[in-house]
Parts: structure tokens; C-alpha cells; sequence
């Protein structure tokens, strides 16, 4: 079968975190844990961490064109991630996996994006939400408008259902926050690189075989 041409929500999505709305402490709870047990092979989890993922809950609020910019992260492997959170999720709150599958997660950000006008982006009398529905070549089509201003607008619809931020931003103010978000992540990288400069063990022999972590038994020493 043909894979399914993406849509702008799912365009948007990416570019979210996998997790909001989290219940009150649960962040502090995810980090707590470190990466917990049984989370991927031990060598992408060394990957992440190096990134920039230092535990689970700094997996949790990051977003899949995040953890997917790190190398051996696809697809696959980020609904890996999400749903060894969300159980992780279920284990310290009553209820959360209800509240945070993905169908639940998606269904709140279609109501917001249900808030936000289409006239915005010249579509009178639809909202973001019919929007969203379209496929990305479709839109672009019909929108007029080229690659770089089709990426604005899926900017501008992640800012807008980012938790805790205005619905919507000036564009001075969307540029001024990329351009701090650009600088504090790169700082929060050159950070975590020394710290695991300083905590990498020595070089594994390259005859080995990659380390695996697995759900039962116990861990190789020195495993994260």
C-alpha cells in the first residue's frame, strides 16, 4: 500500500513535545528516574544522553524532530521512546495513560488549533483544525506559497500549541524566541558533551558486540 502523504498536524506534531499537559511533579518524577529499565540499546541511550537527554523527562518534553536528530533516532524508535514514557507515566499517576496516549494528546491539540482562526492564513471561514487536515503538497498547492513560508506557518501553529505560550506571536517576537531557544540549546549541548566527555568510559574493544539492555536480569556494570 502507498504510505500515506503527511498532513500539516502532522507536520506541527513534530515539532512538539511528546508529552503536555503532564500532571503537576511528574517532570521532576521522570527526571528522578534517570532512563529507567529496559529503555532502548545501551549505545543510543549513550547517544542521547551525549545530545542532550540527560533522563526520561528531558525525552519526554522534547520533540520528535529533536530525538530525531540524533543519530540511529527514527520513527520507529521515537514511538519506542513515547511508549516506554507513557508506561512510566501510568506506574506514578493514576490515569495518565488515558490522558496521554497519543490519540488523547492529539485530540487536545486539535481543540486549540480548533481556537485559532484559518482567515490568518487567508482561509476565511475555517480554522487551523480544517487546516491541519490537509496534506502538506496539497496545502502548499493551494496556499500559493514556497517551501521556506510553508515552514513558517508550521512554526507558527507549533508555537501557538506550545503549553504555557500566547496563542499567537508577532513574528519579532517568534524570531526573538528561536533566536534564545537556539542559544540556550546549544549551551545546554556544549554542557552535557563535557559532562559525558568526563563520565565516558573508556573505548569498547570494536570486535565486541553492541551491549543491549534488556528487561530481565541484571545490567553490565557500568550500564547508565
Amino acid at each position: 500500500m502507498p504510505k500515506p502523504q503527511p498532513t500539516l498536524f502532522d507536520a506541527v506534531r513534530a515539532r512538539l513535545p511528546l508529552f503536555d499537559d503532564l500532571p503537576d511533579g511528574a517532570v521532576e518524577r521522570l527526571a528522578a528516574g534517570g532512563y529507567g529499565r529496559g529503555l532502548l540499546t545501551a549505545s543510543v541511550r549513550a547517544r542521547l544522553r551525549k545530545a542532550g537527554f540527560a533522563d526520561q523527562a528531558m525525552l519526554a518534553l522534547a520533540s520528535p524532530a529533536d530525538l530525531m536528530a540524533v543519530r540511529k533516532i527514527g520513527p520507529l524508535r521515537v514511538e519506542a521512546i513515547r511508549d516506554h514514557l507513557l508506561g512510566e507515566l501510568a506506574r506514578l499517576f493514576w490515569g495518565a495513560r488515558a490522558e496521554h496516549d497519543r490519540e488523547a494528546t492529539d485530540l487536545r491539540r486539535l481543540d486549540r488549533l480548533r481556537a485559532l482562526p484559518g482567515a490568518r492564513f487567508g482561509r476565511a471561514g475555517e480554522t487551523c483544525a480544517d487546516l491541519a487536515a490537509r496534506r502538506c503538497d496539497a496545502l502548499r498547492a493551494e496556499l500559493e506559497i514556497p517551501a521556506a513560508d510553508f515552514d513558517r506557518l508550521v512554526a507558527s501553529l507549533a508555537l501557538a500549541l506550545q503549553p504555557h505560550r500566547p496563542p499567537v506571536a508577532a513574528p519579532e517576537d517568534e524570531t526573538a524566541y528561536a533566536a534564545q531557544a537556539v542559544r540556550e540549546r546549544a549551551e545546554l549541548l556544549r554542557e552535557r558533551d563535557r559532562e559525558w566527555d568526563e563520565a565516558a568510559p573508556a573505548a569498547a574493544d570494536p570486535a565486541e558486540p553492541p551491549l543491549r539492555q534488556s528487561g530481565t536480569g541484571r545490567r553490565p556494570s557500568g550500564s547508565p
